[in-house]
């Protein structure tokens, strides 16, 4: 007979508690030396993968290395499956990429829609970002998109200048396009910029640390510049996924008993 099933359930609910104490408290030590070595507290996560005896340790910045239970060593590089030939840490960035996209405050950005704007993508771009200027030209030729863009001044006291005028322009839209396609500088314009600031604190919480920033409907990420070419690929994507997970839900079941009302 197993020991497990000569033991009371209490013990068992103590023995299990314990294991569940042991795993926390090694988490906790790793995360404790990993910090302890880099000097500030800069961890996010730490988990253990199934790989090695390996450490899995999330810093703040986004960014993945691998350790031991003792931190005796750091791994700054990819864990590969060589059975599946899967690029398991790749794989684990795209996750943590990954937003809510249903949360975006989109009424904190500029909206602008090309035909039917039944597509929808979102960026976060700086008005002096040089790559921004080559995005705005290329989403031009998308044809079926709403776009809506974060304002993120963050490379220079002019950036944030340019954000509060195009924000504050009677037509949002119009300013941004006129700056960012035809390189018109938009006029000096004052109003609340409280939206901008917002924009601020929630580039810094989804780790935007360059600009442009792009994701989609999906919460995908897309950091740095995309043509139309490429744009257009991720939205056809995205498009077939949801009609695959569609075309595979179960079917909602009929009670074809229930007399049907008068």
């Amino acid at each position: 007979m197993p020991i497990a099933s000569r033991l009371p359930f209490r013990a068992i609910s103590l023995l299990l508690a314990l294991a569940s104490g042991m795993a926390s408290a090694d988490e906790a030590s790793v995360r404790r030396e990993v910090e302890k070595y880099v000097g500030v507290p800069v961890v996010e996560s730490v988990s253990r993968l199934p790989h090695g005896g390996l450490y899995e340790v999330v810093l703040n910045s986004g960014e993945l290395i691998y350790t031991d239970d003792a931190v005796s060593f750091i791994i700054d590089g990819r864990i590969i499956d060589t059975k599946t030939r899967r690029d398991i840490t790749r794989a684990r960035l795209e996750k943590l990429a990954t937003i809510d996209f249903k949360s975006l405050p989109l009424e904190q950005a500029v909206k602008r829609t090309n035909g039917n704007g039944k597509r929808v993508v979102v960026t976060f771009e700086d008005p002096n970002c040089g790559y921004c200027k080559v995005l705005g030209q290329e989403l031009e030729k998308v044809k079926d998109i709403t776009i809506y863009t974060f304002l993120y001044p963050i490379l220079s006291e002019d950036s944030a200048t340019k954000s509060r005028d195009i924000w504050c322009a009677k037509d949002k839209a119009a300013a941004w396009l006129d700056w960012i396609v035809k390189d018109k500088t938009p006029k000096t314009a004052e109003c609340d910029i409280a939206a901008i600031e917002r924009n601020m604190l929630l580039g810094r919480k989804l780790r935007i640390t360059g600009t442009p920033t792009l994701f989609f409907a999906d919460g995908s990420r897309i950091g740095g510049y995309r043509d139309a070419a490429g744009i257009e690929e991720t939205l056809a994507a995205i498009a077939g996924a949801a009609g695959k997970a569609a075309a595979d839900a179960p079917a909602v079941a009929v009670d074809t008993d229930k007399p049907a009302s008068k």
